[in-house]
């Protein structure tokens, strides 16, 4: 015990004092310049229609996500760029990361571009990936010291917690500037449903043609940013150690090779192997901050945040508004958009998690505080229900085992959607860098819409004011006969309790 006290009380001294190395060597590196040169930029160009247009398909099902990543790493002939906030060495993640490590041994430059808040312990081995021909990682707004455990980390970094609060939370997966995937997905078996105790219930979206290079301009931003610093700069390079060959497909791949997705497609990797693309073929733009929002934000800075356009997207409805986000906490600026809308007459739908669905029970404080207000502003206000999600097994949004929401979509008017990394909370909005894609589109829109039709009736929680006592209640179906719950459904008293009395001690802009 008193090991551990002298052992504390050193990294509070020592620790809370480490600062980043000042000279950092970074070679600048951008973006394939001629994607129509290569297999994948050929095909986009065989499937374009008329016109600078670019085409789009949801990944909505774990399994083709996943299927996708693999099927544009093996086809990639020259550049893989790959931006995550996290990236897990699960099941998931190492056959991900042998498809990247194949990819960079038949020639294909990869770069790999991690935020540092999940890194712990694996300096040496990011470096050794890092010191492989064509294969290049970096960390972005990396801990200065106490690297091997996250909890060491923190205590090194007593005296810079406003940096390191601020964290990369963008995800892209971009093939020879010709093919990508951007949006709700983190690398890991819980974001493609294969976690032996919990889902995430996510949406990606597969964009080729115009967008591409533009989602590329963001990942170079990131990249060559002075916030990205070299895997070598903290990790040690042992002796080479030959890396396995890439697995045969695992079982989550060759299931989907067979099968049409939730939505009656075949598997892109089907598609791309025929050489022409089914896509949704669309206007669209990328929204995305700077990496320099990690400084934190001014004023000025505050109105080209992906945040920011997203409540403009929304209030510039002319119908409805339809929004998916897992962490949705509106904040004083949201509830006035809201109620903006609301004075409009226009139709506003929100689906979030509920407590017991939560993965962050301190985020559902936050939350909580406006479902009444919402509610009186005539929001239809609905809640993923953990148990209900799990009794289901077809493939519509809440296809799943025990499951909570990570997907963010934003629908406006049936045809122009949002689908990105943005949480609409306060953190997303002020703190940590976002990316997604607008696109005007009216065949995506109702995709969704289909996506959220199915088993929503059993997958949800609608909630209401009673009209008798004007108290908060969740309605749910239970084969087909409509329950009523008057407390949060599936949660314990205790934890209701405890979070009250934790609800004053919970600033928003910390949730």
């Amino acid at each position: 015990m008193k090991n551990s006290l002298l052992l504390l009380t050193a990294a509070l001294l020592l620790g809370g004092c480490a600062t980043l190395p000042e000279q950092v060597h970074r070679t600048p590196s951008v973006a394939l310049a001629t994607p129509q040169d290569t297999r994948l930029g050929q095909i986009v160009l065989a499937s374009l229609p008329a016109g600078e247009q670019s085409g789009f398909r949801l990944l909505p099902t774990g399994s083709f996500a996943f299927d996708t990543r693999i099927a544009l790493a093996r086809r990639a002939e020259r550049t893989l760029d790959v931006q995550y906030y996290l990236f897990h060495g699960d099941e998931s993640g190492r056959a991900i990361g042998r498809e990247l490590l194949a990819a960079a041994k038949r020639g294909v430059r990869v770069r790999v571009l991690l935020d540092d808040i999940a890194t712990q312990g694996q300096d040496d081995l990011l470096a050794r990936l890092s010191s492989r021909p064509n294969f290049e990682v970096r960390v972005f707004n990396p801990f200065a010291g106490g690297r091997s455990r996250l909890f060491t980390r923190v205590l090194a970094s007593l005296g810079d917690l406003n940096r390191v609060n601020h964290r990369m939370h963008n995800k892209l997966f971009v093939a020879d500037n010709a093919m990508a995937i951007t949006g709700g997905r983190n690398i890991g078996n819980e974001y493609f449903m294969q976690g032996t105790a919990s889902n995430f219930i996510d949406l990606d979206v597969f964009a080729a043609g115009a967008i591409v290079p533009q989602l590329s301009a963001v990942f170079d931003d990131f990249w060559n940013s002075d916030y990205a610093y070299p895997a070598t700069v903290f990790g040690t390079v042992p002796l080479d150690v030959e890396v396995a060959p890439p697995s045969p497909p695992t079982a989550l791949v060759a299931a989907v090779e067979a099968v049409r997705d939730p939505l009656g497609h075949a598997a892109l990797a089907t598609e791309i192997d025929a050489g022409r693309l089914a896509l949704a073929w669309a206007p669209a733009s990328v929204v995305a901050d700077s990496p320099d929002k990690v400084a934190g934000l001014s004023g000025r800075d505050a109105g080209a945040t992906v945040s920011h356009h997203i409540v403009g997207l929304m209030e510039s409805a002319q119908s409805d508004v339809v929004v998916i986000s897992p962490y949705f906490v509106p904040g004083k600026i949201g509830m006035a958009a809201m109620q903006r809308l609301a004075a409009r007459g226009i139709r506003m739908v929100v689906l979030t998690n509920s407590l017991a669905a939560n993965d962050s029970a301190l985020v559902h404080i936050g939350y909580a505080r406006y479902r009444r207000p919402m509610l009186e502003l005539g929001v239809h206000l609905y809640e993923l229900s953990a148990t209900g999600a799990q009794k289901r097994n077809r493939l519509g949004l809440f296809g799943s085992s025990h499951a909570s929401l990570h997907a963010k979509v934003v629908v406006v008017d049936q045809r122009r959607v949002f689908i990105g990394s943005l949480n609409l909370d306060a953190r997303s909005a002020r703190t940590n860098t976002e990316m997604g894609l607008v696109i005007d589109s009216p065949v995506l829109a109702a995709e969704i819409d289909g996506l959220l039709r199915a088993d929503h009736d059993e997958s949800v929680y609608r909630l209401r004011l009673s009209a008798r006592t004007g108290a908060l209640e969740w309605v749910a179906t239970d084969d087909g006969v409509e329950v009523v719950y008057t407390s949060e459904p599936d949660v314990s008293s205790l934890l209701e309790f405890g979070l009250w009395l934790l609800s004053p001690l919970a600033p928003e802009e910390l949730l």
